[in-house]
């Protein structure tokens, strides 16, 4: 089921590149590997599709928004609400994280499409 959500979101929006936020290893091994697996998902999806698929580190999705790769999750959500004009983000915390990963993502590479070196 996550594979055809994924490739029908894909399809809904048609993005230029995918971010993701590389796992975060957790005590349970489960948890760990249901993660992994459903980020294979994503990469197959985009492959299927040639989009470009970037993976980032939790730190470095922190650093990028709040300026502290060791951020809280309520420090994340702050900053992310801030860098959208103050809305309110509902749902769950997911919802911000997946905002994180794609400010971090557009503020890695805007320095590449601003002298046109993007790989996107």
């Amino acid at each position: 089921h996550l594979f055809e959500a994924t490739k029908k979101v894909i399809e809904e929006t048609q993005p230029d590149a995918i971010a993701v936020e590389e796992p975060f290893v957790s005590k349970n091994p489960k948890t760990a590997i249901a993660i992994g697996q459903a980020q294979a998902v994503v990469f197959i999806a985009g492959a299927q599709k040639d989009i470009p698929v970037f993976r980032y580190a939790p730190q470095a999705v922190k650093k990028s928004v709040t300026d502290y790769g060791g951020s809280s999750k309520e420090q994340v959500s702050e900053m992310v609400s801030l860098l959208l004009g103050g809305r309110d983000i509902q749902g769950p915390d997911d919802v911000t994280d997946a905002l994180a990963v794609a400010i971090c993502h557009i503020n890695s590479h805007m320095l590449d499409d601003l002298i046109g070196s993007s790989t996107w």
